[in-house]
């Protein structure tokens, strides 16, 4: 399960290396996550801002709706990598390596991409299905709603890490019955690296 932070704080790289090395099953998503994920692959931007630099980029805050107009021309994300639009970041791995995603969307979504479940009781159900398949351990990255959300369909024998900066965040799962979750208070991005 993971949130846009993952692109902010610079885990792009590493969440790529945990799925190209088979140690990812399938990701659990917002839209956010694919969008700021294919804005920094073709832009190198995030919201506007250069990752690298760490700074604002001139007429940046156009990137991120470029990315989403260049998916919806493409046809989706899996349309923009199979003809070479999209060569970078957590969502060209997932596809070039059969990584399943759902991606669930909200009423505030930009956008969204065309991959984007908006019939919310739909993505709930590709959640589970996703979930049902013999899930192990989840690892929660800097998605406070979409964790909650996972961490109530979770059997109490599945093992979950929940990762973020925010301590109450980590907190919030075992608060809500999920007692088999471990919280660690970090940066996502130091955590993936």
């Amino acid at each position: 399960v993971a949130g846009p932070v993952v692109v902010h704080t610079g885990g792009v790289e590493h969440f790529s290396d945990l799925i190209r090395r088979g140690f990812v099953d399938v990701v659990l998503a917002g839209n956010a996550l694919a969008v700021h994920d294919i804005e920094y692959a073709l832009s190198g931007t995030s919201l506007g801002i250069d990752l690298a630099a760490g700074a604002p980029v001139e007429q940046g805050h156009r990137n991120h709706m470029a990315a989403i107009n260049t998916i919806n021309r493409a046809g989706g994300i899996r349309e923009a990598v199979d003809a070479g639009v999209l060569t970078s970041g957590v969502m060209y791995e997932c596809v070039k390596n059969n990584v399943e995603y759902v991606l669930a969307g909200s009423i505030r979504d930009d956008g969204p991409l065309p991959d984007t479940v908006m019939d919310l009781v739909e993505a709930q159900d590709q959640y589970a299905r996703a979930l049902s398949n013999n899930v192990q351990l989840v690892l929660m990255l800097s998605s406070m709603l979409h964790s909650i959300g996972v961490g109530n369909m979770l059997p109490s024998w599945v093992r979950v890490v929940c990762v973020d900066i925010n301590p109450a965040v980590v907190t919030k799962l075992s608060d809500r019955g999920s007692m088999q979750t471990v919280g660690v208070v970090t940066d996502v991005g130091l955590f993936l690296h």
